[in-house]
């Protein structure tokens, strides 16, 4: 069994609900570990526009629905974060989760797939539009378009104009996955050892969410109502306890790029940031 791109773009999309609470809010913060009053209080709480990846989630759909993939295979390529509205610290949500496009690598290659969720609260809303980018290693060679895949977004050919630091902490994995994501490649070691890695590694966007405070506290002075995209590409995992550097170029008014690598190793993680912000 393998995809169907078609079928798959033809799909009615996926509806996933979620009441968020501020416990929700203020776990999610601690897994990607903030400690900032604003993001682990119940007073003048603000949610982390991180946390967007996480919101009316639909869960591992290419394993969950049955979608005809080799989810073994499944890669997180790529996501992005378009907030429209502000996120609330409490309410419903609802999302709805559509397929495509499909850039087809050749039949030895795998394809990469495209899936948007576009969250919006119980009055219908739009709040924010959520894009992910999956590299289907085991399913190429059964169609999709036939336009190039978009290229990521360059970044500047210069020194960075700000550097920062985070050190992820030990049990960074163990606090992140209570916000929905309990992949086992992230505290087993016997899975971890299973899919070639040493010992548990963190989750992606657990590893976007760290990034995410750094850019949210340098162009936003970590008011979350002035950054309205975040965009990056996952280039390789990272360690519980590791130290994560991002580098950000400030572009134009309201634009700017980064990447963020591992000290430790000196190891690009995230590549072709992206962020608009007011």
């Amino acid at each position: 069994m393998t995809i169907d791109p078609a079928a798959l773009e033809a799909r009615e999309p996926i509806v996933s609900r979620q009441t968020v609470t501020k416990r929700d809010v203020m776990l999610y913060a601690l897994g990607v570990g903030a400690d900032e009053l604003a993001f682990v209080y119940e007073e003048n709480l603000q949610m982390l526009p991180s946390m967007a990846t996480t919101l009316a989630y639909p869960g591992f759909v290419w394993k969950d629905f049955d979608l005809g993939a080799d989810w073994k295979k499944v890669l997180h390529g790529e996501t992005s974060i378009e907030i429209h509205r502000p996120l609330p610290v409490e309410g419903e949500l609802i999302g709805e989760t559509k397929f495509g496009p499909f850039f087809d690598k050749g039949a030895d290659k795998g394809t990469v797939a495209y899936q948007t969720r576009e969250i919006r609260d119980a009055d219908g809303n739009l709040l924010v539009t959520v894009r992910n980018g999956s590299f289907l290693r085991g399913d190429g060679g059964q169609g999709g378009s036939s336009e190039p895949q978009p290229r990521p977004r360059p970044l500047p050919d210069r020194p960075a104009d700000e550097v920062i630091t985070m050190t992820t902490a030990a049990n960074q994995a163990l606090i992140y996955r209570l916000s929905g994501d309990y992949n086992p490649l992230h505290i087993d070691p016997e899975v971890a050892k299973a899919g070639g890695f040493d010992r548990p590694i963190l989750h992606g966007l657990a590893t976007f969410g760290v990034v995410g405070r750094a850019v949210l506290g340098t162009l936003c002075d970590n008011q979350s109502l002035r950054l309205r995209r975040l965009d990056a590409r996952f280039a390789s995992p990272v360690y519980p306890g590791e130290t994560i550097r991002t580098e950000i170029w400030r572009e134009s008014s309201g634009v700017a790029s980064y990447c963020a690598s591992v000290v430790e190793r000196d190891l690009v993680v995230l590549n072709n940031g992206y962020v608009e912000y007011a």
